[in-house]
């Protein structure tokens, strides 16, 4: 039987270094969010995007809108477990596994998701996290129950120390693209530089 899914992307910041939003910068045909969107439906997953700054901008860009839940992080000033928190309680209650992403990793390989989810067993870990050379990157996958305890964070806390501090998987991958955060307009440029012939 197939695992319920849902996915949940995290496009609420407020892009400063990049100076622009980078949920709309254009990779390969599509935005990151529209591409991202796109990436998570084609493993039957339940898409819920968190907005916040430049929300009403992104909402009105995205090509793939009507296929997703836009959820409003009214606090995006918070962090990104804000968004993260937002886009929590938007699961749906039967979603036996989910996974979170920030909208600035667009390069991630379907091959990736196939192998989380295959390494997913619900129990024997409490994340399930791809590992490119021993670096951990993108997206996370979790178990349903997982997010109580990070929904119970409070607002200065970090889902990144609590998942350090969990039992993880790390899944092997040579897909460069799930280490591969684009924060900054020279990020950017390498990005599309890949490209090129």
């Amino acid at each position: 039987m197939k695992l319920r899914t849902s996915a949940i992307l995290l496009a609420g910041g407020a892009s400063s270094r990049m100076g622009r939003p980078k949920a709309l910068l254009e990779y390969r045909g599509g935005t990151f969010l529209d591409r991202q969107i796109s990436l998570y439906e084609s493993i039957g997953a339940r898409v819920i995007c968190v907005l916040g700054h430049d929300a009403a901008r992104i909402a009105a860009s995205l090509r793939r809108a009507a296929t997703a839940v836009l959820v409003l992080n009214p606090h995006p000033e918070r962090g990104q477990l804000s968004s993260l928190q937002c886009g929590l309680r938007a699961l749906c209650p039967d979603s036996e596994a989910f996974f979170f992403t920030p909208a600035d990793s667009p390069g991630v390989r379907p091959e990736t998701l196939a192998l989380l989810l295959q390494s997913f067993d619900g129990h024997s870990a409490d994340f399930w996290q791809p590992s490119v050379h021993g670096v951990h990157g993108h997206p996370v996958l979790a178990p349903a129950r997982m997010a109580a305890p990070l929904l119970a964070l409070p607002a200065e806390g970090s889902a990144r120390d609590l998942i350090r501090r969990s039992r993880r998987c790390f899944v092997e991958t040579d897909d460069e693209g799930a280490v591969l955060d684009i924060d900054t307009p020279e990020a950017y440029r390498r990005l599309l530089g890949e490209e090129r012939p």
